[in-house]
């Protein structure tokens, strides 16, 4: 499935059956007879020795590939787990702390930065993370560098927990 010419829109499993994600297993069987009849190559009169699949063979094949994951329950659920993961990879940050805002723990090689999460977890980022950004915070959380000649950088923290992320705004100490 191709919009114009480089971009390309993945359809969901439910999309290609054309059901939707709480159907049922007859629902869905019915689907997939109705689409695997619409798609299958003998209708469009097309061979499958061609080593290049056309687009009627690929969407036939998409409903193949849709029905063999949704009709076993172990494999739907895990393919709905996929599913809601990959929505959730969509960044909606809860808010934006600076560095001054987080606890500062060191040890005798490292420096994490910890900020405490609504769910009783923590965000966190140590200073070898932030050291590959080109930033670099002595055990005090002074911000002594950047590699950028920008005076500020951002990075996303995901909590440990549970699905929160913070932006975490880096301010050069002057």
């Amino acid at each position: 499935m191709v919009l114009g010419s480089n971009i390309s829109i993945q359809k969901t499993l439910y999309e290609v059956l054309s059901v939707s994600e709480d159907a049922t297993y007859d629902e869905i069987r019915a689907a997939y007879k109705s689409a695997a009849l619409n798609t299958h190559p003998d209708k469009a009169h097309t061979t499958l020795e061609s080593s290049v699949p056309s687009s009627e063979q690929q969407e036939f094949l998409s409903v193949q590939k849709a029905w063999e994951i949704l009709r076993h329950p172990a494999s739907r659920a895990d393919y709905d787990k996929q599913l809601q993961s990959s929505r959730q990879n969509i960044e909606i940050i809860a808010s934006e702390i600076e560095v001054r805002d987080m606890i500062i723990e060191s040890t005798a090689d490292t420096v994490e930065l910890l900020y405490p999460c609504r769910c009783g977890d923590y965000f966190s980022i140590t200073s070898c993370e932030l050291g590959e950004m080109g930033i670099s915070v002595s055990g005090d959380g002074e911000v002594e560098q950047q590699a950028s000649d920008s005076a500020s950088a951002s990075v996303v923290l995901g909590c440990g927990s549970c699905s929160l992320k913070v932006r975490l705004v880096i301010n050069e100490t002057p």
